[in-house]
């Protein structure tokens, strides 16, 4: 099959560098002229690379850091950062797009508790100690809600989560003392401390202490001692499992390709952990505080390990480390049960044993 002008202009809109698009003119000549055929950049540009994309009406921005051209023939800009609510109506009177939006504590101060259907999501402290808010509508729009978004929203009685809601910071509902009722999908499990839910990114957060019912029956929390993942989970997500305390232990099937930050974290119970080939790094905080765990196979698909990963792992006696791993976090190897053993290995830099 022959590719056409439309078809390879298509393609490129896929190139992440300058020198892709440089190098597809150089080496097929009918398709020269490419980047003058662009009505909008498709990467972020400098002043070398502005010039190769002449026919530009409409600029795009993709990062809060790069440089912005107004120069020839553009008339609009489309903003793809995260930006406040407040940025976004000022970009909107000048008719330039937003594509990702946020609510933050002030946008909620100036604009009232009524979350505008084109917000993605609700930021840290968003409607934090609003004494007097009893219910809550989430649109549909809303993607990730932030760490202490209702803290001590004291009146606050139920809450309505959406399926479109994929990421949670762990104390989003902190001091929400008279929420009673939740209503949630795809939850997976339910423990003494925690809501897991979604796929096939696991997340999961801390149960408001006077929580009753969940999608309108009441709560069977369970004590988690040991915790089987589904296979079609892809991803643990940052503090998952933190604090679960009565966690002992836990197999990550093979389909999981990413362990987040803080995962494990204080999970002071847990004594074993098989962790699969398919995963290629351990998160900050990773299994800090894992005062149980005696010890881990490292496989040798792991290359990064996290700041403070294995801090304070007091019984930890068992560990390899695989010529694999590349990178150490700081302080990932404080106060571990095997520091004297780990010492002996050149390779390990001397800060991963300091005090964070």
């Amino acid at each position: 099959m022959k590719l056409g002008y439309n078809e390879i202009m298509i393609t490129s809109m896929y190139f992440n560098d300058i020198n892709d698009f440089i190098n597809l003119e150089i080496g097929i000549k009918r398709f020269q002229g490419n980047m003058e055929r662009f009505h909008f950049n498709p990467i972020p540009l400098n002043e070398y690379s502005r010039k190769l994309f002449p026919s530009i009406e409409t600029f795009h921005i993709y990062n809060e850091k790069d440089e912005i051209f107004k120069d020839g023939k553009i008339f609009k800009k489309v903003i793809w950062y995260l930006v406040s609510y407040s940025k976004y109506l000022q970009e909107k009177e000048a008719w330039n797009e937003c594509k990702n939006i946020k609510y933050t504590e002030y946008d909620r101060w100036k604009y009232g508790n009524t979350i505008p259907s084109e917000v993605k999501s609700l930021e840290y402290n968003c409607f934090s100690e609003c004494y007097s808010l009893t219910t809550i509508n989430i649109p549909s729009s809303i993607t990730s809600i932030g760490d202490r978004c209702f803290y001590r929203c004291t009146s606050l009685t139920s809450i309505n989560i959406p399926t479109s809601v994929i990421s949670f910071e762990t104390n989003c509902f902190k001091g929400c003392t008279s929420l009673t009722s939740i209503n949630i999908d795809n939850i997976q499990f339910i423990s003494e401390k925690r809501i897991f839910m979604n796929e096939p990114v696991l997340v999961s957060i801390k149960i408001p202490e006077n929580l009753q019912i969940i999608n309108g029956k009441n709560i069977e929390k369970k004590d988690i001692n040991e915790f089987i993942i589904p296979s079609s989970i892809t991803k643990l997500d940052d503090w998952c499992f933190c604090e679960c305390s009565s966690l002992t232990s836990i197999n990550i099937p093979s389909s999981i390709t990413s362990i987040g930050n803080g995962c494990f974290y204080e999970c002071t119970s847990l004594t074993s952990i098989n962790i699969p080939s398919s995963i290629t790094s351990f998160g900050d905080w990773c299994f800090n505080t894992c005062s149980s765990l005696t010890s881990i196979n490292i496989p040798s698909s792991i290359k990064e390990i996290g700041n403070c990963c294995f801090y304070e792992c007091s019984s930890l006696k068992s560990i390899n480390i695989p010529s694999s791993i590349t990178s150490f976090g700081s302080g990932c190897f404080y106060k571990c049960g095997c520091v004297e053993e780990l010492m002996k290995n050149k390779t390990i830099p001397r800060n991963c044993f300091n005090k964070w």
